[in-house]
């Protein structure tokens, strides 16, 4: 038996939809991250890019566990002296609600060239509408 590893020409991408109302912020990062991989497929190869495209519908609902909506810090650092900024995430949440989902599934994925191309295909929409009907996307039911 030969050990089968995937290549650029292997690649069939799906569209998926995941609903982020009231879903456990962490969890739900990992679930995406996953799906991105591909490491919900047979095929799975670390080396190669064989993930789905992952549209996230209603970020402005995901859930913070804990006191994390006011004690989460996001940083934003210009380069300049004192450009340091310091929010919370309830400001966050307010000012641009899909950041706290992109941030925290670009935590999941591994540093490295293919975390910069697989970040590309994730898809973050406030509210349930989103622009990728014509992909024919399916809608995947996380249970987290």
């Amino acid at each position: 038996m030969k050990t089968f590893v995937a290549n650029e020409n292997d690649i069939e991408r799906e569209w998926y939809v995941v609903d982020a109302a009231d879903k456990s912020t962490g969890r739900l990062a990992v679930f995406i991250a996953d799906l991105l991989r591909g490491r919900n497929k047979p095929t799975y190869t670390p080396h190669v890019d064989t993930g789905a495209f992952v549209v996230v519908i209603n970020a402005e609902k995901v859930k913070l566990t804990g006191n994390k909506e006011e004690d989460k810090i996001y940083q934003d650092y210009s380069g300049y002296p004192s450009g340091q900024q310091n929010r919370s995430a309830a400001v966050i949440r307010a000012k641009n609600p899909t950041r706290i989902i992109m941030q925290a599934v670009e935590g999941m994925l591994p540093n490295n060239r293919l975390m910069r191309r697989t970040i590309t295909r994730l898809k973050v929409y406030t509210g349930p509408n989103h622009p990728h009907a014509a992909q024919k996307v399916k809608t995947l039911e996380f249970k987290g």
